[in-house]
C-alpha cells in the first residue's frame, strides 16, 4: 500500500517565497528595460541638419522663418513683354475693363484708346495701377512690381500705333482763370456724365471720375486741356472744341474749367 507523503508548511512557505522572488525579478527586469528605452529616446541625438540650412536660419527669429513672401508670377522665358502683359491684365483687369480693354460705361474706362495712348505718360498707368483711384471703383495693384506694371503698359501700348505726346501735352503751361465760371460750365456740359461734384460713376453718371483727388494728383492741366478740346474717339466723351464739338468752349473757358476742378477736393464739394 502506498504511503502518500506529507507536504510541511514550512515547505510550502518557502516555495511561495521563491515565486513572489521570481515575479519581483522580472517586473524589475522589465522596469529597468523601459527605462533604458525611454532615456534613449529622450538623449538620442537629433536628425542630422545640413550647414548650409542651419546658416540660413541662423540669426532669425521664428517670425522671420513662417513670414510668407508673395512672389511676382513666372512667365516662360520665350515670352515678349507685351505678352506678359496680356497675361497679367487677364488676370488682373479683364473684369472691369472687359477682355479687349475698351471698358464698359458705368463701370471702367477704356484703356486702349488711341488718345489716351497718345495723351498719357507711363508714369500716369503706373501711379494709376498701383494706387488707385480712391472713391472709386478703382483697387491698388501695388502687389504687383514695377516691372509687371509696365508690362501691362506695354500690351496697353500695343493697341495703338499712334504716338505718344505726353511730354509735350504735361509741359503745356498751368491753367489760370476763374473758377465761378468754371462752375457754371461744368454743370452745363460736364455734369450730364460725370456728375454734378465730378464723382463719375458712382453719381449714377457715364464719365470717369475727373472731380476726384485720385485722378487730379496724377494728370497734368495739358492732360485735362487736350482731353476736354479733343475728347476721346470711340467714346461717349466728345471734344467741346472746333465745329464738330459738342460745344465750341474758348481756350480760356477751357481753363476756367480746370480751375474749378481744381478746387473741387480743397472746397470738400
Amino acid at each position: 500500500m502506498l504511503m502518500k507523503k506529507k507536504i510541511e508548511p514550512n515547505s510550502i512557505h518557502n516555495y511561495l517565497l521563491v515565486v513572489l522572488a521570481l515575479v519581483s525579478f522580472l517586473g524589475l527586469a522589465v522596469a529597468i528595460t523601459s527605462s533604458q528605452i525611454s532615456s534613449n529616446s529622450l538623449t538620442a541625438e537629433p536628425p542630422l541638419v545640413s550647414t548650409e540650412y542651419l546658416s540660413e536660419i541662423e540669426g532669425k527669429s521664428d517670425i522671420e522663418k513662417v513670414e510668407v513672401v508673395v512672389t511676382p508670377p513666372e512667365f516662360p522665358e520665350n515670352l515678349s513683354e507685351v505678352e506678359k502683359g496680356e497675361l497679367l491684365y487677364k488676370q488682373n483687369c479683364v473684369f472691369c475693363h472687359q477682355a479687349d480693354a475698351i471698358g464698359k460705361p458705368g463701370l471702367a474706362p477704356s484703356l486702349t484708346n488711341k488718345d489716351l495712348l497718345a495723351n498719357a505718360s507711363d508714369n500716369f498707368f503706373l501711379t494709376t495701377i498701383s494706387k488707385g483711384r480712391s472713391g472709386t471703383g478703382m483697387p491698388s495693384f501695388a502687389h504687383l512690381n514695377e516691372k509687371n506694371l509696365r508690362s501691362i503698359i506695354a500690351f496697353l501700348r500695343s493697341h495703338s500705333d499712334v504716338s505718344n505726346v505726353s511730354d509735350e501735352v504735361n509741359a503745356q503751361p498751368d491753367a489760370h482763370g476763374d473758377p465761378r465760371l468754371g462752375k457754371q460750365w461744368f454743370k452745363q456740359i460736364c455734369s450730364t456724365c460725370h456728375g454734378v461734384r465730378g464723382d463719375g460713376y458712382i453719381a449714377g453718371g457715364t464719365g470717369t471720375a475727373i472731380g476726384k483727388k485720385g485722378f487730379l494728383d496724377v494728370v497734368s492741366d495739358g492732360f485735362i486741356r487736350a482731353t476736354i478740346k479733343e475728347g476721346r474717339s470711340n467714346t461717349r466723351m466728345l471734344g467741346f472744341q472746333g465745329a464738330s464739338g459738342l460745344a465750341n468752349l474758348s481756350d480760356q473757358e477751357i481753363d476756367d474749367i480746370i480751375v474749378y476742378l481744381r478746387s473741387i477736393p480743397m472746397l470738400g464739394q
